[in-house]
């Protein structure tokens, strides 16, 4: 069914319950129904090349998905469930929302005066006490956020830098994870000041699930 401008699936697909593969690349479709959820048997679901900008939560209930094919869409986010899919090898994303906005809305302003003498302080641990500083600027240098980068002790305020890493996950596919970093050298090397931290781990297996999921909410 391929290639064919279908604009709409029927509810009822459902009873084709011995479907294992299903080809929809190439039409019009701007959703899909929920009741596809309920293809049990289904192995292959190709949904490329639609108008697609969301997925039905019961897409988790297809167990035995081992390929879905979701690139040149609409899609600015994925379900949750979607981590359930522990049987699925291959999930193709490219050219959609998701991933092109991450990689096109990275911007960088040089941080304040402020900002580079807070992070400073924070970097080489100066010593202070509060009765030193005036009250707005304590309570600033208490805001420091921790940069991410594990090779990296910088900390930021008000200025990031936001990176994509792309990591596997599941240990089967790639996907895009938004990262706040301190600067724009900190992907690459440690930031400026910083001290390397050789104990971190930089394998993509270490990020925690959860961050993963914020990730596929978009």
């Amino acid at each position: 069914m391929g290639g064919n401008q279908l604009e709409e699936v029927p509810r009822d697909i459902w009873k084709l319950e011995k479907l294992e593969v299903l080809y929809l690349g190439g039409n019009n479709l701007k959703d899909i129904p929920a009741e596809m959820g309920r293809l049990h048997f289904l192995r292959s679901l190709v949904l490329c090349e639609n108008q697609l900008q969301s997925l039905p939560s019961t897409i988790s209930c297809l167990r035995r998905l081992r390929s879905l094919s979701l690139h040149k869409n609409q899609l600015t986010t994925l379900p949750p469930e979607i981590v359930t899919l522990k049987g699925l090898v291959e999930l193709s994303l490219r050219d959609n929302p998701l991933v092109v906005r991450f990689v096109q809305d990275m911007t960088y302003d040089p941080p304040s005066l402020r900002e580079l003498a807070a992070r400073s302080i924070k970097q080489f641990r100066v010593p202070y006490k509060d009765k030193d500083l005036p009250p707005n600027l304590v309570y600033y240098l208490k805001s420091a956020c921790r940069c991410v980068n594990p090779k990296c002790r910088g900390v930021y305020f008000d200025v990031r830098v936001e990176h994509i890493k792309f990591v596997d996950f599941c240990g089967k596919y790639r996907i895009p994870l938004l990262q706040y970093l301190c600067s724009p050298r900190c992907s690459t090397t440690p930031a400026i000041g910083s001290v390397s931290d050789t104990t971190s781990s930089d394998d993509d297996s270490d990020i925690p699930e959860s961050r993963l999921r914020r990730v596929l909410l978009g």
